[in-house]
């Protein structure tokens, strides 16, 4: 069975973003100020269509436990945070150890600085610290691809069965079939790691760079 991929022109995407919830004005403010605060790190900034995606996903899976993993965590946290249950808490990891009053203005403008506890360092260091038993309800993983092995090991262990593991970037523009660099491959052989992994049934989406869920046994 075969379908004809569908052409994301830029008009489509236009399109696409427009017919679905779009980012309100907080989630602008922040993403443009994370832009000023994190230059370096533009080309891994979440797309609009991405942050709906996120907050509709964790108000679905009725999340209450969730961690968000990675260098520009600030934005999805904000999407995530805003759609756990009531007292749903967030723990946000990420090794950036600047300045974060960016990030905690504009999560206290939506409400939900009290929900997201973020914490600096290696971040496979801190997620050992987390509780041995499955008690996550959801879990996004956005950072280096290198380190997706080791982070996505201590998540899984972690998760409630029916729990949910988003990672994002996983088609690296296509590059995933033909890899040009250390990251491409890292994500490439993350990927095949990932459905192989019995423990989860796995499907990639094509949403922004690519998409996958996995969904715990």
């Amino acid at each position: 069975m075969s379908t004809k991929p569908l052409p994301l022109t830029t008009e489509l995407h236009a399109y696409l973003v427009a017919h679905g919830s779009a980012p309100d004005e907080i989630a602008r403010d922040l993403a443009e100020e994370t832009q000023v605060v994190l230059p370096a790190e533009a080309g891994m900034r979440v797309a609009p269509e991405h942050v709906a995606f996120l907050t509709f996903l964790t108000r679905l899976v009725g999340v209450r436990q969730a961690v968000a993993v990675g260098a520009c965590t600030w934005l999805p946290a904000l999407a995530i945070a805003r759609g756990l249950a009531d007292g749903g808490r967030l723990a946000c990891f990420d090794t950036f150890e600047g300045d974060t009053g960016v990030a905690r203005r504009h999560w206290a403008r939506a409400g939900v600085e009290d929900r997201i506890d973020r914490r600096t360092g290696p971040v496979a260091d801190l997620l050992r610290e987390l509780p041995r038993e499955r008690y996550l309800d959801f879990a996004y993983l956005g950072a280096d691809a290198v380190d997706h092995p080791v982070h996505w090991d201590e998540l899984v262990r972690r998760m409630c069965p029916g729990g949910v593991i988003t990672v994002d970037r996983t088609l690296r523009a296509g590059r995933v079939l033909a890899p040009r660099d250390a990251d491409d491959r890292a994500v490439a052989a993350f990927n095949d790691e990932v459905v192989a992994d019995t423990r989860v049934e796995v499907v990639m989406l094509p949403i922004a760079d690519g998409v996958t869920l996995a969904r715990v046994r």
